[in-house]
């Protein structure tokens, strides 16, 4: 008889700008026992990547078969490319009782949830527009239609996840530390339960 308790499903979303990635990254170093997903996708890999550990890596037909017989929890065309959250993983995963971590944008959140209802929300906002817009032109790394397009995008994003989300949690990041800080906390606390 299997007596292993269930792992729990974390997903975060967050617009662009907003320090998800920073936050993740922090709870990747502090929370040892949480497992990140692996998404598949129909790109080709990188130098260094490798299939089964930086992502599940299909052809165009392979990934189409696999919507066809339903084996992503959500999936979406970008720039080109398939990316999806393969099923299996997920499963197994949380069959072991390990604690699995997504990041997931708010639409693909919304998906996702008819698969995994029981996944728990976290979404991290920024402080503000104005914050968000310097932080984004503080990386140094977009042009200025960029930056607007990702402006654009994250009224959209948040309005959507107020109006549609399903979101246990929202942390403002304002100040990183204490975002990190909070993060952890929602997570510990959960996976104690």
């Amino acid at each position: 008889m299997n007596t292993t308790k269930k792992g729990k499903i974390f997903v975060f979303s967050a617009p662009s700008g907003a320090g998800k990635t920073t936050i993740l990254n922090c709870l990747r170093d502090t929370i040892p026992n949480l497992v990140y997903s692996i998404s598949a996708t129909t790109r080709k890999p990188r130098q260094g990547e490798v299939h089964g550990v930086h992502y599940f890596f299909y052809s165009v037909d392979e990934f189409k078969t696999r919507i066809e017989q339903n084996e992503f929890a959500e999936w979406a065309l970008v720039h080109g490319n398939y990316y999806g959250t393969p099923k299996s993983f997920i499963d197994a995963t949380i069959a072991q009782g390990l604690h699995i971590v997504m990041d997931i944008d708010v639409f693909g959140k919304k998906n996702f949830d008819k698969s995994y209802p029981e996944a728990i929300g976290i979404l991290i906002l920024p402080p503000s527009m104005e914050v968000l817009e310097k932080r984004l032109r503080g990386r140094g790394t977009d042009d200025e239609a960029t930056i607007q397009k990702r402006l654009t995008n994250a009224i959209t994003e948040m309005n959507f996840a107020k109006a549609e989300g399903k979101y246990e949690y929202t942390v403002i990041n304002n100040d990183l530390k204490i975002a990190e800080t909070e993060t952890a906390s929602i997570i510990t606390g959960t996976i104690s339960n």
